[in-house]
Order: C-alpha cells, then structure tokens, then sequence
C-alpha cells in the first residue's frame, strides 16, 4: 500500500468519527478518487475495527454497539443547535387542552425548558430529570411514567411504563432518538430504552423526532421505530441535504431550525 493511501485512510477514519456517516460517493469526491477505490479504503478499516460499512458508506465501528453516551454528555453536546430545535418544535404543540409525550433525552430536555405555561396541557413523560424540571410549571399536568431507572440515561424503563402508554393517547409524542437513517429508522443502542419509545410512538396521534443533524444518518443497534412511524423530524442547519431529501422522500416532513 502506498503512502498517500495510507493518509487517506486516516482521514477518512478522522471523518467518519466527526461526521458519524460518511458517503462513498462523497469521500471520493472530496480525495479525487473513484468510488472503487474509497471502498477499498473502507474494507481495510473495517478490518482494522475503525468502522462498519453501511449501505452506501460506513459508520463509526461503536455506531452498532452497545456504547452509549450518559444524560450528562450529552446535555453539553450541540447544545445550540438543541435550543433551536426546541424554539422550532413549539410551533408542532397542540393547542389549550391538549397532551403530550416527552421522551427522555437532552433534546426533549431542550424542548421542556421552553414549554409555554399558557395552554393548560397536560405532559407524560419518563425522564426523571424532565420530570422536576415540570412539577412546578403553571398551566401543565404532568404524569410521571414510573419504572426502573437508568442511571446512564435517567429515564423509566421496563414493563410499567410501557404498560402505562398502553393507556395513552397523546395529541403529540415528542422522542429524541439516537440515530435516524433512510432505509432503516430510528435507532438506540439499549432495548429497554427502544421498548418505551415503541410505546411512545403507539400512543402519539402524531410522531415528532427531535434529532440534531449528527443523529441523521446513523444506525444504532435496536430499532425502535420505522421512517414510516414519524410524521416529523426536527433537525438544524448542519443537516446532510441528501439525507433530508431522503427522508422527505419516505414521507416524512423535515422541519430545519
């Protein structure tokens, strides 16, 4: 292998962890190179555990696993990006009177700081830090869906929630998710965590997905719901146009904050 492969190879594994999905037709693009020659590229990676390849590219190799990044982490990740896609998910709200659901998650956090206090709606949520941050809130009725806690993502899980959802009927579920790509759906690495969005989505009248532009086009390891399921994704600016444009392909109107 010549030495200009080898940087190349580098590089490409430096872009897959930033981007979390990389295009075989883009990268070839980008280095000058055919696409035969990026997927070359990409089997010696794969075989050095850098990545996985995925139809049409590859993801981070700890993309499909079991790795999970904690509440925390995550509360501090593109946080700018998650205060707009808050700002923007207000207007998908029902009206005085109506309900929702909020998954746990920092973009759903993001979404509950800014609740309005004006419409008299009632919230069920899972998230135990969702939760305190709504007990007080005016003109809201929050129900709390109890369960066994996950330290990492501190949300109830297990059967009572989602027996809980069984019961419910809300205008509008609001879910965060932790990877959403065409051909496959919305995914998360643990299942009890994926058990409770399932029941989520039953329960919502109407699916809105609440996923930074670095969950688009990321597969994790359960899937929880299809593209089918969702009738709207909420994303920022830094969105890939191809993967967008895929997605309102399958239905699924994108709104970008």
């Amino acid at each position: 292998m010549d030495v200009y492969a080898e940087e190349r190879q580098q590089a490409i594994a430096t872009l897959v962890v930033e981007q979390g999905r990389i295009a075989v037709t883009a990268v070839a693009e980008h280095f000058g190179v055919t696409t035969e020659t990026v997927r070359r590229d990409l089997a010696v990676l794969e075989r050095a555990g850098v990545l996985r390849r995925v139809h049409g590219g590859a993801v981070p190799a700890a993309a499909l696993s079991l790795v999970e990044t904690a509440l925390a982490e995550r509360h501090g990740t593109r946080a700018e990006a998650k205060r707009k896609i808050a700002a923007a998910a207000l207007d998908l709200l029902p009206g005085p009177g109506g309900s929702i659901l909020l998954d746990g998650g920092s973009s759903t956090a993001a979404l509950a700081e800014v609740l309005p206090t004006d419409r008299n709606l009632f919230v069920a949520t899972n998230s135990v830090p969702i939760a305190a941050r709504l007990a007080t809130v005016a003109g809201l009725t929050l129900h709390v869906l109890g369960g066994r806690v996950r330290g990492l993502t501190q949300c109830a899980v297990g059967e009572t929630p989602v027996r809980a959802l069984a019961d419910l009927r809300a205008d509008v579920a609001f879910l965060g998710t932790n990877g959403i790509a065409p051909g496959h759906g919305l995914t998360t690495p643990d299942e009890a965590e994926a058990s409770v969005k399932r029941a989520m989505v039953r329960a919502g009248q109407r699916v809105v997905v609440l996923a930074d532009s670095s969950k688009l086009g990321r597969e994790q390891l359960v899937r929880f719901a299809a593209l089918d399921d969702v009738d709207v994704v909420v994303t920022d600016g830094e969105a890939d146009p191809a993967v967008v444009g895929r997605i309102e392909d399958a239905g699924v109107e994108v709104v970008i904050a």
